[in-house]
């Protein structure tokens, strides 16, 4: 199958469209996130450790188990426990 200019532009022009509404949205997506970690922040919580629950909580558990156990180890070897 062959693409003519005019529908190889027609198909650009529809992806860079998609691209910016996906943007658009993500904007607001984060401008949203923004707003809840404030909320929690007036509310006592501490919105760094949240950020690091939530990172932990989308981990596979296996890889979560592996960078325990060596975070563990590192902190032995440091005198930090």
């Amino acid at each position: 199958m062959t693409v003519t200019p005019t529908q190889g532009a027609s198909q650009l022009r529809q992806y860079i469209e998609r691209i910016e509404r996906l943007e658009e949205e993500k904007r607001a997506l984060m401008a949203d996130l923004r707003d809840v970690y404030s909320e929690a922040k007036h509310s006592g919580f501490d919105p760094k450790t949240m950020r690091q629950i939530v990172k932990i909580r989308a981990m596979d558990s296996d890889l979560l188990a592996e960078q325990e156990t060596l975070l563990t180890t590192y902190r032995e070897a440091l005198g930090l426990v």
